[in-house]
């Protein structure tokens, strides 16, 4: 059997697994955002940064890309995106319909907040989140390469996301004027 994962943030640059085949694809009733603490890849306990999470919200659609992973191949891969994704447990693994531009549904493997984990901080300001990821820095490096690289890739795709392109902007403002 098939293990689809849906990928909206830094699975989208960086899948870490063999990928047989990836598509556009939508998830009903989510909307990505900067809505989590990040203690250990782009930031740490004392300087948390922020990554990106699906929230839920009714009527939302997040655009992204849904990553088939190579036969036989699938539970390597979920083993591996368990270590990476559920390495605090602010994210839940869910599996959820996704739908795909070219038509198809498919059940996907997907990683959303848990709005009740301490790392959540959904409804930060977006100049509040602007600043935290300035300055972050965790185990992966710098939150502003989290941020710069999925809104570069999610340009690539043709994704519109105002939000993060908003905070890509704003933050290379910081940085380029010597505020981070």
């Amino acid at each position: 059997m098939s293990l689809w994962v849906f990928g909206y943030g830094s699975l989208l640059w960086n899948p870490g697994f063999e990928v047989a085949e990836d598509a556009h694809a939508s998830l009903p009733d989510y909307h990505r955002s900067f809505c989590m603490r990040s203690i250990h890849h782009r930031g740490s306990v004392e300087t948390p940064g922020l990554v990106l999470a699906l929230d839920e919200q009714p009527g939302a659609i997040c655009e992204g890309v849904v990553l088939r992973a190579a036969p036989g191949t699938e539970d390597a891969t979920l083993a591996y995106l368990r270590e990476r994704e559920l390495v605090s447990a602010a994210y839940i693994e869910k599996v959820l319909p996704v739908d795909l531009r070219d038509g198809r549904r498919v059940e996907a493997v997907t990683y959303v907040i848990d709005a009740d984990h301490v790392q959540y901080c959904g409804g930060m300001p977006l100049e509040e989140q602007a600043q935290i990821i300035a300055h972050a820095v965790g185990g992966r490096g710098p939150n502003t390469e989290y941020l710069f690289n999925t809104a570069a890739h999610l340009d690539e795709l043709g994704i519109p996301d105002a939000e993060l392109h908003w905070l890509r902007d704003r933050v290379r403002q910081l940085v380029d004027h010597g505020l981070a």
